[in-house]
């Protein structure tokens, strides 16, 4: 589907959740077999699209991900991209692209009206370092603390509770961006009756996601009560559980660059 984003941006708040660590094989086996019912009313077809992530970790993903560089399809191309910086030369900058003159989206955003706002998860958003102030320093407003990140089992409804506070101060349309850590390693906690010697595999990374599909509609409903929304909800890469003897990411292995991904219009006053 070609989108023309000259169409949507000025008129519609605009939501990127980026689900870190997320592998696309859990994610789609959970949509599949009906546990993630939020998700599954909002994604296109009830389905999650195959992509490849831009980076193995999240700074690498990130940094290209608010470049513009969103997980490209996984079938052949050139894909034509949703937000692009100007560049001479760009193969994937098409007539539906929103482009911008700036080194990356929120400051081109900032530009166009909208109230840039992140609501950080994993260390690289936690402004305790120059490092992990890097990627919150591109929003007019950055929120983090300890209860968003990734050693909390109640990270993600604190991390929506704060951006419902920061859009209600906002006025004008907004860019709202949240890094969920919940699923990022430690997350045995989200399986029911596990203890920290479990440790985490896919069945707790599982039960991670089914735990925010629970409150990710509040953020749905957040970006379309003034006005129309339209949103990306994406991996920035996956993570080994033990495959071919890999565990973690920041590796090229294929559960790691498959991300699933999904990018929908949300009407005024659907989600409530």
């Amino acid at each position: 589907m070609t989108r023309d984003m000259n169409r949507i941006v000025g008129s519609h708040d605009l939501l990127l959740v980026t689900l870190d660590t997320l592998r696309h094989d859990v994610a789609d086996e959970l949509l599949r077999a009906g546990r993630l019912p939020n998700l599954a009313r909002a994604l296109p077809g009830g389905r999650w699209e195959r992509r490849h992530s831009p980076g193995s970790f999240t700074y690498a993903a990130h940094a290209a991900i608010l470049a513009g560089f969103l997980p490209t399809p996984a079938a052949p191309g050139p894909h034509p991209r949703l937000f692009a910086a100007t560049f001479p030369g760009s193969e994937t900058t098409g007539q539906g692209t929103w482009v911008f003159d700036a080194p990356d989206l929120p400051t081109g955003l900032a530009a166009a009206g909208y109230r840039t706002i992140c609501v950080g998860g994993v260390g690289f958003f936690n402004k305790l370092t120059p490092l992990g102030s890097v990627l919150p320093g591109m929003f007019a407003e950055s929120h983090w603390e300890p209860g968003f990140g990734v050693t909390s089992p109640t990270s993600f409804e604190e991390q929506v509770a704060c951006a419902e506070r920061a859009v209600a101060r906002a006025d004008g349309p907004v860019f709202l961006f949240v890094n969920v850590s919940a699923l990022h390693q430690p997350n045995w906690f989200h399986l029911a009756g596990a203890t920290r010697e479990h440790g985490d595999g896919a069945e707790s990374h599982a039960a991670a996601l089914e735990y925010v599909d629970r409150h990710i509609g509040r953020l749905f409903a957040l970006v379309s009560r003034e006005r129309p929304g339209f949103a990306i909800v994406c991996s920035d890469h996956g993570t080994a559980y033990g495959e071919d003897g890999y565990v973690g990411h920041r590796i090229g292995h294929e559960v790691v660059w498959t991300v699933p991904y999904g990018e929908f219009e949300l009407k005024q006053g659907e989600w409530r």
